[in-house]
């Protein structure tokens, strides 16, 4: 896709040398005689760069600048003037504009200077993708012969170009794998754009994935770029493919095939180039059996295979993540450096840990918040997890009334399964096939308190 760009400016004969300068070097130019007509263009084509004259009719250059930083603040905006002073230069540059250019224009200026700010504006982009993989803790923990394996795959899948499926249960860490991928492929230096497909309702979906034109509908009172349009050179993240309706799924193969699509409303035909990652929890071969889900949509994305083993199935790896979570939830919480006593590693390999390493997140982060002294005892473990195994089922049979026996089961059946589901109380009624208001009424009942599971 060609970076594009916006010139602004009333005189006819700058407009025109500037045009035939920038597109001879590869650029889509847009035109504006007035500041009113930028903001409108900027708003419907959000252009990567803008040359911007100061003297202008109407609102000047200075005012649209402002304007532009508040609404575009990724826009990489150059001032131009004829008439201007090292004030105004001063006041452009503290409002956010990359440069400042004095008339008559020099093409070799011209040329260096885009250059120099586009390669700026990727360099924030970087930064940006960069500081993401920090804060995400883009690293995939543990020594045993299933993670070994995995790693292993992702250096082999990471430089093509190939559509990768990810499955495995909830919290095994699969935005994790996608996002390692990302940072080994030849894409590490473009975007990685996330969408939740199960977290979007289905009729906000298409405006999600695929943006909309000014004027689409009702509420539609500015252009969006979707998701794809984000995504451009880089990787699409596609959490919970399954859950897409058909509608979008049909959508979906056309833009894979074709490599390009339509915003919601519009008429132009926009070329994309992306690398989708896709992940499920449910099994997508049923869900085509079951015409859930297109088989044809199914064999377009499931080019490479990856399965992300649960964490009772790498136990060996527990203290190395535990390690790892305690010294970044301790500099995350500003608390001292704590360590783990050996009988708390203990009691941590005998739970089953149907959350998974989510869950083990989360348990670490908590016991950091409120253990007390250096070391993270026995006594600041939840009586969920010190207690595992729970009650073997004919020790239900000690129970004097079948209420009380019942109630356990259902206490015990109900916080399994919301741990399987990220606590997502939506996800636990359909996984266990109730109600959602019914399960939250169970809650209630049973004295389960979402926050305090772990």
């Amino acid at each position: 896709m060609k970076k594009s760009i916006l010139i602004v400016d009333d005189e006819a004969r700058i407009r025109s040398s500037l045009k035939e300068i920038l597109e001879d070097e590869g650029f889509e130019v847009f035109l504006a005689t007035d500041g009113y007509k930028a903001l409108k263009i900027a708003e419907e084509e959000l252009p990567d760069l803008i040359f911007l004259d100061i003297w202008m009719p109407g609102i000047d250059g200075i005012e649209v600048l402002s304007k532009l930083r508040d609404t575009f603040p990724l826009i990489q905006v150059i001032m131009i003037s004829g008439h201007g002073t090292i004030e105004t230069a001063v006041k452009a540059t503290r409002l956010g504009a990359y440069d400042f250019i004095e008339k008559p224009l020099s093409l070799e200026k011209v040329i260096v200077t885009v250059n120099n700010a586009l390669s700026y504006k990727k360099l924030e982009e970087e930064n940006r993708l960069l500081q993401q993989i920090i804060d995400q803790g883009d690293q995939i923990t543990g020594n045993s012969k299933k993670i070994k394996e995995l790693r292993e795959q992702i250096k082999a899948i990471a430089p093509a170009d190939a559509w990768v499926v990810i499955s495995g249960e909830n919290g095994t860490g699969k935005e994790l794998i996608a996002r390692s991928i990302h940072r080994q492929s030849k894409r590490a230096d473009k975007p990685f754009v996330e969408v939740n497909c199960s977290a979007i309702p289905p009729d906000l979906l298409e405006n999600e994935l695929f943006g909309y034109e000014k004027g689409a509908f009702a509420d539609a009172l500015t252009k969006k770029r979707g998701k794809f349009d984000l995504a451009n050179e880089g990787i699409l993240f596609l959490d919970e493919i399954g859950d897409l309706p058909l509608q979008i799924q049909a959508k979906l193969l056309t833009i894979l095939q074709e490599r390009k699509f339509e915003r919601v409303g519009g008429n132009r035909s926009i070329e994309i180039d992306v690398r989708v990652i896709a992940t499920s929890i449910k099994d997508l071969e049923e869900k085509v059996r079951d015409g859930n889900f297109r088989k044809d949509l199914y064999y377009r994305i499931n080019v490479v295979s990856l399965k992300v083993p649960p964490l009772r199935e790498r136990k060996e790896d527990i203290p190395l993540l535990a390690e790892d979570f305690l010294k970044r939830y301790s500099l995350k919480n500003s608390t001292e450096p704590k360590t783990i006593s050996p009988e708390v590693i203990e009691i941590l390999l005998k739970y089953d840990w149907p959350g998974n390493v989510s869950e083990l997140k989360n348990l670490i982060e908590r016991m950091v918040i409120l253990s007390e002294g250096k070391e993270i005892k026995i006594t600041d473990i939840p009586p969920s997890i010190k207690e595992f195994p729970p009650r073997k089922r004919e020790e239900f049979y000690d129970y004097e009334s079948f209420h009380s026996a019942r109630q356990d089961f259902e206490r015990q059946f109900i916080i399994k399964k919301l741990l399987e589901n990220d606590k997502d109380l939506e996800k636990t009624a359909e996984a266990i096939g109730i109600a959602k208001k019914r399960l939250r009424r169970k809650l209630k009942d049973l004295g389960i308190e979402i926050a305090t599971l772990t």
